[in-house]
């Protein structure tokens, strides 16, 4: 089989959509590869595992799942067989028993990281300014503004949900660590990858490579799409 036998799905996280992934479907199309965008109602852990396992029920052959940041939990969540490997784009990755929150609070955080809280609906909203500030600082003006303009809130009950074994420990995973994250400590991304045993790139790049540095996003995904070609297990490395 070739890497590009393998489907790939992206998985959005918190305060975006599907088209947060736009310039990295366009990048993976380009090389030929099958690509399909899982949408997230965000509305709860299970919720959001259902949703991804519908998509994933549209999908014949090998399938690698990439997960931005929220999305780590949620792509380690399904049991689905298709899935043979795992990519971790400055995403959280909660062992059994853990929450998302657990992860997320883990370290100290950014002196710029946005104060969370939730809505009279359990909701939780990104402060406009934090599109700018945390969330996508290497992003264009334009682009920070779409973002905030189409931000879908999350639910506190996606994020305080024990999670059941994740598949990570039964999948080989990539993980891309973002250097310059504002929202979710490098510290913890490496914490998290180093005990996934997850082939590592680390970059300078912010919270949001899937906008600002989409091209490092497409290797990542490309080295797991070889990792299955050639049934390479993941490896504690820096680098690909």
């Amino acid at each position: 089989m070739s890497g590009k036998d393998a489907s790939v799905v992206l998985v959005h996280g918190a305060w975006a959509d599907g088209s947060s992934w736009s310039k990295v479907i366009g990048l993976l199309k380009a090389e030929g590869i099958k690509v399909f965008a899982a949408p997230l109602p965000l509305t709860s852990l299970a919720d959001d595992k259902a949703a991804l396992e519908r998509t994933l029920e549209r999908i014949d052959g090998a399938v690698v799942l990439a997960g931005h940041a929220y999305a780590g939990a949620v792509i380690a969540a399904t049991r689905c067989e298709k899935v043979k490997a795992l990519a971790y784009i400055a995403a959280l990755a909660p062992d059994e028993g853990e929450t998302v929150s657990d992860v997320f609070y883990r370290a100290k955080p950014h002196p710029q990281a946005p104060v969370l809280a939730p809505d009279s609906h359990n909701l939780i909203w990104l402060p406009e300014d934090a599109f700018a500030t945390a969330f996508a600082p290497h992003a264009s003006t334009g682009e920070q503004a779409l973002l905030a303009a189409v931000q879908r809130p999350i639910a506190v009950s996606c994020i305080s949900a024990k999670v059941e074994r994740p598949l990570w420990k039964d999948r080989p995973s990539w993980f891309l660590v973002a250097e310059e994250d504002r929202m979710i400590v490098p510290d913890t991304q490496r914490f998290m990858a180093k005990r996934m045993m997850a082939r590592v790139r680390s970059c300078p790049v912010d919270h949001s490579p899937i906008v600002t540095a989409p091209s490092v996003v497409v290797d990542v995904v490309v080295a797991a799409m070889r990792g299955v070609a050639t049934g390479q297990n993941a490896g504690r490395s820096d680098g690909l």
